[in-house]
């Protein structure tokens, strides 16, 4: 009997490992923002 108790315990186990395994990490946040692109006038010609 113990051993069918084992064998559940292992399988609930490595479903449990599995699913943390391939949940998406969170996102680090950024060191700084990147600064807004200028326009040039160079376009206006």
């Amino acid at each position: 009997m113990w051993v069918l108790y084992l064998e559940a315990f292992v399988a609930l186990f490595l479903l449990v490992f599995i699913v943390w395994w391939t949940l998406p990490s969170k996102k680090k946040p950024t060191a700084k923002p990147l600064p807004p692109k200028q326009e040039s006038d160079k376009d206006d010609v």
